[in-house]
């Protein structure tokens, strides 16, 4: 009787066969794919309401600021009242510090998406 190799099997071929690539999920629209994208939805909702939020709480308590403390209706730069140099000017550089603020966290958002996709398929 030939002598026989003993094999040790780690893992079935069945289950070898079912487990797919991320990025293949995703591409076939199949329920995984789309637990991954609802999470990546739901990172980018959360990004966003976050600087909506701040952003509302921040314009909007400019006007209580106001009402609470009349020193800073009543001050003025260069002949023009602190409320208007607030609301006009000092309002645009914030909005532009915010957007940058989120396109970068979004780009992070969907470059860890990518990665987190791409490990199975590399």
């Amino acid at each position: 009787m030939p002598e026989s190799r003993r094999v040790r099997i780690t893992s079935s071929a069945a289950r070898a066969a079912r487990a797919r690539p991320r990025a293949v999920e995703l591409h076939e629209q199949s329920d995984v794919g789309d637990v991954y994208l609802a999470g990546l939805m739901r990172a980018q909702l959360r990004l966003s309401l976050t600087v909506l939020a701040v952003g509302a709480i921040v314009l909007g308590g400019l006007p209580l600021a106001f009402s609470l403390v009349p020193a800073i209706s009543t001050t003025r730069i260069a002949g023009i009242g602190l409320p208007w140099w607030l609301l006009g000017v000092l309002v645009y550089p914030a909005a532009y510090l915010a957007a940058r603020f989120y396109v970068r966290a979004s780009t992070r958002i969907e470059q860890q998406f990518a990665e987190a996709v791409a490990e199975d398929s590399a």
